[in-house]
This record gives structure tokens, C-alpha cells and sequence, in this order.
């Protein structure tokens, strides 16, 4: 990797506007729901209304005769696909259509396609479904469920957790249980699907372009270079869009189908049932420590569900494993098949599960011994990587502790519980640490100059909303010494380079040390071009001669010996240049470091009245180790987003199935409960550390660190408020009564 020196004008970290803001405001950005094409027709699903058993049979002649019907495509009439490819995230999941087989309510049993949306979702109304049901798995802990060990092989022991146990002054065992979510993003899932020949164009809500891309062509037996995902914009995620889902394959194979570009929008509905879910868990734990506040043991398993035929995990316990300095650890995930759709990442995934526990955990052992739960986590805290032995690249967490305390007033908090009192409401204060694993995968962009002195980024990966466009127009910017204003960043289409999801707070990472390689060649690059140019003052000098700046390149030793891009482009006839660059993840051996992920500390003020059990999260204070922050105002937004987040999860959030029919019973936003402006607190950010050294760009992910701990804080306060410790999510009036 060339390394690439600036002149000292800083554009990184700054608080720039989003620059893809003016598109959105106007509509001028466009989104998968936005795309159309000439002789465009709609497709429609129809659902399984049993969450097991077989189709019996189904009727397809009223919904043939329906106006506007193209085609009716079943189990019957559908041609048989390969499933699609294991991924970085996992195995696909399954291919629909292609048996008889019932998995789960709300399965797609059948698909219309017709001229028109109205049309195509009336049609569907119409085909009729004879079924065969049988009885459904519904309950995580039903004994009959097949039970799934982690296949990731993460499960973790050191020490002896038995012994430690025993000899412990203080043990907590406790159960603990988390409810399903729904991730449901503002836009509805789409799927735009064109074919030209053996070709395909996708418009798709996804987070990943090359995972479809990739995907689509196994299944449906084309090259990859057949296939293009375009994704510049998509109305949110969540981890919704992290894997290539059902409702993408029907659009593709319809639109081969009938030979026409077709759209097909999931209902808000169907959104519950086909693009995932944080699966619910099951969890025990057990935390012995000693009188004077040392951890000892720590023994946390937990059970979560999964679909019948998908392998989708979450490694629930790991933070137990490597959060804290204890001796004695042990750590079991297992999963229960049960007839559900198959579930996702959601923001957060596992950690915010097993945060949850083990501070909620921590915090009760702490008043336990009546050692306070902010001094308790600091005499506990892991100074190296716990199972690796390795400093970290990076860690401020003992930062975030002082200064998130400082700035929320911790020294305030009276230890009693019930003990802080205000206009006869109880007053609750509580808090959490939190880390979130770090996670790159490889990653690939491509820098180029024109000769009007404007640059050009170009990366696959998608800004689901968290300002990819925004940091990377700023890190290039300052790359090569141009104004903002003259960089354009492109993204969300698979025919760039490649790019990884853009999930589990690795994209920034990943992507920004691929755009600091490119631009780091591309210097080089123009270097080469002026080697041997008697006319450049820069003839001969090497990549660590020179540093950007205004437009161009200078020499370090002598600022005057200048030249700008524009003119070494014309004077060698050259309109553009470019040069590629990539990243790859950094190797705890090699770089004799634990790379580490985003650390933080939560501060959370409840107040509760005593006699309704209304609940309120009155005042929150994140503080964030975040290493390079690109952009302090769209970092800052985003531990604002994933809060709200948090405080739904804790105590609004609950996918409700029914125990009998495995219906889905509040799939709407009428009845599926989120967090809205009137539920938000005030909410600080501050944050803390440097730049981390396991790569050159030094950042870390924010988009999951927001939202972590949050459930954990608010039942810690609850706790100090009450008395009362709430062990089930989410936390409820009746809980509280």
C-alpha cells in the first residue's frame, strides 16, 4: 500500500453535510421502488396461511381469468433452481417454490404476475390453497424442537468455571429471555428484475450488491457477468438486506418468465415474514465474584431460534467471553429449529442479546456486594484480548467510562434502590458497557483523476443511510488534497469493484482503507507519468517525496516545486487516470495486535411512576471510542439512531406469533410497537480515543455500538428506581406494576 502524506489541511472528521442530502430532499435520489422500464408488469405473492404441513393442492383458474394476468407460477409450474452459494454471512436462504413443503406462516406458496400492481395483488387474492397441515414447533424450549450446536465453532472455555463457582463470595444465576424483532425499515423491499437475453439487471433493496450478484447467477445458472445488482440507494436496512432473499428470486424468475422487466413490492406484512427478524433467545447465566468486587466466574448459555432449513446464527454469548478479565469462563450457543421465518441480522446482531444479560448480570452482582456498577466494571476490566492474550489495537472504553460518567452527572446516583425521588416520581439511574466484535472482510475501489481536476471514487458497497457517500467524499478528498465539492463518490452498483456488506460495522473500515490504497496508487501513478517529464518539477521524486495539496502534488522538502493534476494530465494527453486499491482485514499475528472493534459506555436516567408503571428514559449519554471518526456529525447520528434502537428493543419491541397457527399477529406498524419522537430523550454523544493502528485508516464501525447496552442501561436503572430487575425484553407496564 502506498502511503499517502496531506499537507496538513484536514477534511476528515469534520462535521460536513451529507453531500447525497440535496438528491433525497428533492427526489431526486432513486430508490429500488423508483425504477421503472418500458412494458414494466407487477408481481404479487401469495402467503401460506399454516406454519407446517404440505399443499394439498391449488387452484390457480380465477386468478388466470383475473384482468391483467400474465401468469400464475406455483411449486408446480416453477423451474427447479439451485440454492444459492454459502457466503461470508452464511448459507443462503432457501430457494422458494421448488416443493411442496410448508416451513412457516406466511411462506410464498404461489406468485401472480399482471399488468398492473392493483391487478396483480387482486389476482392473488384469488388463487386458493388446499392444505395438509401439520402441527408446528412454535416454542423455543419445546423439547421436540431439534436442537442446533454452534456451528461456528465460537463456543469458548478457559479455567475452571465450576471451582470458581464454589469458592465465589457472591453467585448469580439467573434466566434471562429476549424477544423476536422485526427490523422494518421506512421503505418496503423491492425488487426491479430486467432480462436481456442471458442477462439480468436487479434493482434491489439490498446491502450487499455482489451477494446478489453472486447468488442470483447460481441459482439461476448464468455467469456473473451476466448478472448487475444496482443498489445506490435503499430506504434502510437494519441488517434486513445483509442476505438474498425469496421474494428477489420470484421477481428474477418471473421477469424470465414472461419476458418482461417486472417490479414486485413486499407488503408491510409480508416484511415481517420475508426478510428476516433478531431471532428471540433463551439465556442463563451464572457470575460468581468475590466480596471485595473481582469476577471470577462467569458461565453464560443461551438457546435462540432458528427456520427449519436455514442456518442463520448469532453468537449470543461471545461478549461474555471477551468483555471482561476473568479467569474462568464459559460460553454455549445452541439453536431450536422451529416452523418460523427464517431469521436475519438485526441492528446489533447477538451482541445486543447477550449485552443485555451479562451487564444486567454484572449490575446485580455489583449491588450484591454494594460495590458501585461503574467502579465494579473498571476493577474488572480487560486490558488485553482475554482470549487472544494480545494488547489491543485500540481500546478507550476506560475513557468512555470517566468522561460518559462526567458528562451524565454519575456522581449524583444515591446506591438504595428507590432512593432518588422527583415530582413524586421515581428517578432510576443505570448503565452499561458495551463492545462490538471487530469485523472487515476484503474490499476493493478505484480512484480516478480527469483533467478538469475533479476525482472520481468508485466502490459496489451500499450507503444504506449511515453517509458512505458523505465520509468517503471526505477521506478522498483529503487523500488527494481537492475540495469536496470536487470529488464524486460512486456506489450500490455491482459491475464496480468489489465491496462486502455494508453490516456489522465493517464497511466504513473496510471501504476507507480501500479508497487510502487507491488513492495512495493513483499518486503513484501519476508519479510514473512525470518520471522522466523534464517540464514537472516533480521528475523523479517518489510516493514519499511528495504530499497533496491544492489541487495537486508538491515536493515535502520544497513546497514550490508544485504541479497541478490538471496540468500534468493535459500535457500528457491524458483525460484520465486511475488506479485500483484494496483492502484486507488485519491478522492478530501478523500485526501482533487484537484488532479491535467500537467500545462504548451507556448512561441512562429513567423516571417511573410507582402507581401506572409508565415508564420514561428521560436523559442518555453515549460515550463512543469510535477510532478515526470520518464525520463527527454522521457518527453522531448514527449512536443517536442505533439508541432509539435500543430503547425499542427494551421496551417496545416484540414480534408476536401466535402459539397455534404461527401467524404473525402485529404485522403492521398499527400494531408492531417502535419508539416515536415523543418516546425520544435527550441524547448526548461524545467520543472518545484516537485512531486505531490495526489499519491505515484507523476507523472503527459506529452503526451497531448505538445500540448495544441500551436494554441493559435502561433495566439497570429500572433496577435503581424500583428495585424491581427485569430479566425479559421488553420491559412492560405490567412488569413494572
Amino acid at each position: 500500500m502506498t502511503t499517502v502524506e496531506t499537507s496538513g489541511r484536514t477534511v476528515v472528521g469534520a462535521g460536513m453535510d451529507r453531500v447525497d442530502a440535496p438528491l433525497k430532499v428533492t427526489g431526486a435520489a432513486h430508490y429500488p421502488n423508483d425504477h421503472t422500464y418500458p412494458g414494466m408488469v407487477h408481481a404479487a405473492l401469495v402467503g401460506s396461511t399454516i406454519a407446517a404441513g404440505r399443499i394439498r393442492g391449488v387452484d390457480t383458474s380465477a386468478a388466470q381469468r383475473a384482468p391483467g394476468v400474465l401468469t400464475v407460477i406455483t411449486h408446480r409450474t416453477a423451474p427447479r433452481l439451485e440454492r444459492g452459494p454459502v457466503t461470508l454471512l452464511g448459507p443462503t436462504p432457501p430457494v422458494p417454490l421448488q416443493d411442496d413443503r410448508i416451513l412457516h406462516w406466511g411462506q410464498h406458496v404461489a406468485m401472480v404476475v399482471a399488468e398492473s400492481p392493483e391487478q396483480a395483488r387482486h389476482a392473488a387474492s384469488l388463487v386458493g390453497v388446499e392444505y395438509e397441515p401439520a402441527e408446528a414447533l412454535l416454542d423455543i424450549e419445546d423439547p421436540r424442537a431439534e436442537t442446533v450446536d454452534n456451528p461456528w465453532d465460537l463456543d469458548t472455555e478457559r479455567g475452571n468455571v465450576a471451582a470458581a463457582l464454589d469458592r465465589a463470595d457472591v453467585v448469580i444465576d439467573e434466566r434471562y429471555t429476549t424477544a423476536d424483532n422485526t427490523n422494518n425499515p421506512l421503505g418496503l423491499f423491492t425488487t426491479v428484475a430486467s432480462w436481456h437475453g442471458d442477462s439480468v439487471t436487479i434493482h434491489d433493496s439490498t446491502q450487499w450488491p455482489h451477494n446478489v450478484r453472486s447468488s442470483i447467477a447460481r441459482i439461476f445458472r448464468v455467469p456473473e457477468s451476466g448478472v448487475r445488482v444496482l443498489a445506490p440507494f435503499v430506504g434502510g436496512g437494519f441488517g434486513a438486506g445483509l442476505r438474498l432473499w425469496p421474494h428477489t428470486i420470484l421477481a428474477v424468475m418471473a421477469a424470465r418468465e414472461v419476458q418482461r422487466p417486472v417490479k414486485l413490492v413486499l407488503t408491510r406484512p409480508q416484511m415481517f415474514t420475508s426478510v428476516g427478524h433478531r431471532p428471540n433467545s433463551v439465556q442463563h447465566i451464572r457470575i460468581g465474584v468475590t466480596s471485595a468486587g473481582d469476577l471470577v466466574a462467569v458461565e453464560h448459555h443461551a438457546l435462540s431460534s432458528v427456520a427449519m432449513e436455514d442456518d442463520d446464527f448469532e453468537p449470543v454469548t461471545l461478549c461474555s467471553a471477551v468483555s471482561y478479565a476473568c479467569p474462568n469462563v464459559l460460553t454455549r450457543d445452541r439453536q431450536a429449529r422451529l416452523n418460523i421465518p427464517c431469521p436475519g441480522s438485526m441492528r446489533a446482531p447477538a451482541e445486543s442479546q447477550g449485552d443485555f444479560v451479562l451487564e444486567s448480570a454484572l449490575d446485580e452482582a455489583a449491588f450484591a456486594i454494594g460495590v458501585d456498577p461503574l467502579e465494579f466494571r473498571l476493577r474488572n476490566y480487560a486490558e488485553v484480548h482475554p482470549l487472544l492474550g494480545l494488547p489491543w489495537s485500540s481500546k478507550a472504553l476506560r475513557e468512555c467510562c470517566t468522561l460518559g460518567a462526567e458528562r451524565f452527572g454519575w456522581s449524583r446516583r444515591t446506591p438504595g434502590t428507590g432512593s432518588m425521588r422527583e415530582d413524586g416520581l421515581l428517578v432510576g439511574y443505570g448503565m452499561a458497557c458495551v463492545s462490538y466484535p471487530f469485523f472487515q472482510n476484503p474490499c476493493q475501489a478505484r480512484a480516478s483523476l480527469r483533467r478538469d481536476g475533479s476525482a472520481d471514487v468508485r466502490s459496489a458497497a451500499t450507503d444504506i443511510g449511515t453517509g458512505t457517500y458523505t465520509v468517503v467524499t471526505q477521506l478522498a478528498a483529503e487523500l488527494l488534497g481537492l475540495e469536496p465539492g470536487r470529488v464524486r463518490v460512486g456506489l450500490g452498483d455491482s459491475d464496480m469493484p468489489y465491496a462486502p456488506q455494508a453490516g456489522g460495522s465493517g464497511l466504513t473500515g473496510a471501504l476507507a482503507n480501500a479508497v487510502h490504497a487507491a488513492c495512495g496508487n493513483l499518486v503513484k501513478e501519476l508519479l510514473d507519468v512525470v518520471r522522466d517529464d523534464e517540464a514537472s518539477p516533480l521528475r523523479g521524486a517518489a510516493p514519499e517525496d511528495v504530499a497533496v495539496g491544492a489541487g495537486g502534488l508538491h515536493r515535502v522538502d520544497d513546497p514550490d516545486r508544485a504541479e497541478a493534476y490538471t496540468d500534468i494530465l493535459a500535457r500528457h494527453g491524458l483525460e484520465e487516470l486511475g488506479a485500483d486499491g484494496r483492502s484486507t482485514p488485519p491478522e492478530p499475528e501478523r500485526i501482533g495486535m487484537a484488532p479491535a472493534g467500537a467500545f462504548g459506555a451507556k448512561f441512562v436516567e429513567v423516571r417511573v411512576d410507582p402507581g401506572i408503571g409508565l415508564l420514561r428514559v428521560t436523559r442518555v449519554v453515549s460515550a463512543i471510542d469510535a477510532g478515526r471518526v470520518l464525520n463527527e456529525k454522521t457518527a453522531s447520528s448514527q449512536i443517536a439512531g442505533g439508541t432509539v434502537g435500543g430503547i425499542g428493543q427494551a421496551m417496545f419491541e416484540a414480534t408476536e406469533t401466535d402459539p397455534v397457527t404461527g401467524r404473525i399477529a402485529n404485522a403492521t406498524f398499527g400494531d408492531y410497537l417502535v419508539p416515536v419522537n415523543a418516546d425520544i430523550p435527550d441524547m448526548e454523544v461524545v467520543f472518545c480515543g484516537g485512531p486505531d493502528r490495526a489499519t491505515e485508516a484507523g476507523t472503527k464501525g459506529v452503526g451497531e455500538i448505538g445500540l448495544a447496552g441500551m436494554a441493559a442501561a435502561i433495566g439497570n436503572a429500572i433496577h435503581h428506581a424500583t428495585g424491581r430487575r427485569l430479566r425479559s425484553l421488553p420491559f412492560t407496564i405490567d412488569q413494572l406494576l
